[in-house]
Order: C-alpha cells, then sequence, then structure tokens
C-alpha cells in the first residue's frame, strides 16, 4: 500500500526511544523527513540523522518555548505536513492518591498535555500554509481505563483526547486532520525500562520483575493477545492516519491494546 508519504516532513515529539523513535524509523522508511525531538539524542537518533532524513533536535518540551522552537527547525525542510505528538511520562502513584502533591500533578499536566498544546499551536499555521496536515497524538487506554496508580496521567491523557477532538471540529473545514491512538502497555523503556513502570510496580509488591509484568497483563481481565503491544505497531497506525489514505478520518481515537479493554 503507497501511503504517499514520500517528501512529507513530519515533527516527531519524544522521539528517542520507545514509541517516537519507531514513529520516526517508520515515516524515514515511507520517505518522509522528519525532525525529531527529544531532550537526549540517542545514538539511535545519531545513525537516523546520518542518512539525511533526520535533524535531530535537543529540547526540552516541558518548557514554555522548547516546543515552538522545535517546530521552527521544520523550515530546514522546507515547510510541515505532519505533526506527531509523543512526548509525555507516566510515574506509578504507589502510595495513592493522597501521597500525588500539586507538584507531581503539574509536572504530569505540564509534560504530557501542555508540550502537545505548544506545539500544536506552533504547528498549526505551518499546516495551514500547506493547505492540509493532520496531527497525530498519542493518548493513552487510560483515558478510557481510568487507574488509581496512574491518576494524573490517566487525567492529563483524558484532557489530550478531548483537545484533539475539538481541534478537528475547529479546523477541519481549513484541511487539517487531527486524530488520537490509546495504546495500552507497550514493550518500550517506559514500561519495561529499569525505571520502568514494571519494575516501579515490582519495587512497591516486593515481587519480581517477570512477576510485575505478567500481573499488568493480568490486570483487568488481562490481554486478548497475551502479550504487550509493540512499538512498531503502534507506528504504523500513525503512518496509516498521516497519510492521505485515511483522508476523511478526523476526530476519531484509535484503541491498541491488545484487547485490554472489555467494553464497547
Amino acid at each position: 500500500m503507497d501511503l504517499d508519504l514520500t517528501d512529507k516532513v513530519a515533527v516527531v515529539t519524544g522521539a528517542s526511544k520507545g514509541i517516537g523513535l519507531a514513529v520516526t524509523r517508520a515515516l524515514v522508511a515511507e520517505g518522509a523527513r522528519v525532525v525529531a525531538g527529544a531532550r537526549t539524542i540517542t545514538d539511535e537518533l545519531v545513525a537516523l540523522s546520518d542518512t539525511g532524513h533526520v535533524m535531530a533536535v535537543s529540547v526540552d518540551l516541558s518548557t514554555t518555548d522548547g516546543p515552538a522552537e522545535l517546530v521552527a527547525r521544520a523550515a530546514h525542510f522546507g515547510g510541515l505536513d505532519i505533526l506527531v505528538n509523543n512526548v509525555g511520562a507516566v510515574t506509578p502513584r504507589t502510595e495513592g492518591f493522597l501521597a500525588v502533591t500539586d507538584e507531581d500533578w503539574l509536572a504530569t499536566f505540564n509534560l504530557t498535555l501542555m508540550a502537545g498544546v505548544r506545539t500544536t499551536r506552533a504547528a498549526i499555521p505551518l499546516l495551514l500554509e500547506r493547505g492540509a496536515g493532520n496531527v497525530v497524538t498519542i493518548a493513552s487506554v487510560n483515558a478510557y481505563l481510568p487507574d488509581p496508580g496512574v491518576i494524573d496521567y490517566a487525567a492529563t491523557k483524558a484532557a489530550v483526547w478531548n483537545l484533539s477532538k475539538s481541534l478537528s471540529k475547529e479546523y477541519g473545514p481549513r484541511g487539517l486532520r487531527f486524530n488520537t491512538i490509546s495504546p495500552g502497555p507497550v514493550s518500550t523503556p517506559l514500561w519495561l525500562g529499569e525505571t520502568g513502570v514494571a519494575a516501579t510496580i515490582a519495587a512497591s509488591m516486593g515481587v519480581s520483575f517477570d512477576e510485575a509484568r505478567e500481573r499488568i497483563i493480568e490486570a483487568g481481565g488481562g490481554f486478548s493477545t497475551g502479550r504487550f503491544t509493540e512499538p512498531e505497531e503502534v507506528a504504523d497506525l500513525v503512518l496509516l492516519l498521516a497519510s492521505r489514505r485515511a483522508g476523511n478520518v478526523t476526530g476519531a481515537d484509535f484503541l491498541i491494546d491488545g484487547g485490554l479493554t472489555k467494553e464497547l
């Protein structure tokens, strides 16, 4: 299937690892050029930069100016067609709601919601210059599945979903599309790294990493597929939504959770 992404220009946030890195690689494989933003430029991003199709930009997207500075770098490739809002972080709240401070809430709100707000605000004028374009934002299954263990993250991801829907209504008549993807647990450092969700849960419960991982899989009745989603599977969905093959899809959210949620 030709996705017609050759020479399209994309900005990807949180591009150094996990879903963001997978999306960057997938876009490059389709012939797109990518401005890849991350706080730390990893060896993987350096290798992609060497192809000439990626500009890796070290940027702190939790700051007020960082997102606009990143988007401005799209001028290097001549404009902007696609924005992938991926940056975000989750901290398991193993001590319960009362232990989550204002500072905790604000940190989650700032990186997981406001970074996307600021990046999108900077990107929209460039997308409008093209006369068409789209924004794909990585939300979370926790927008559907509130969980006290990630209470601030879940509430913020619900806001991300709401924001995307509102923007789809405002800018649809002007040729822009806005969609979200809501993954369940994904095989990334965020979930399975040394300081990831599974490791944090294991430490708090006094169980092994493998047992914590299995408990995540079994939570809420378990994954129908019996496994975590792979970041490349999320990236494939991003590419479809970013292409003209999904040209009349906007204001929608797409679950990719291995059957974790059971509701209709």
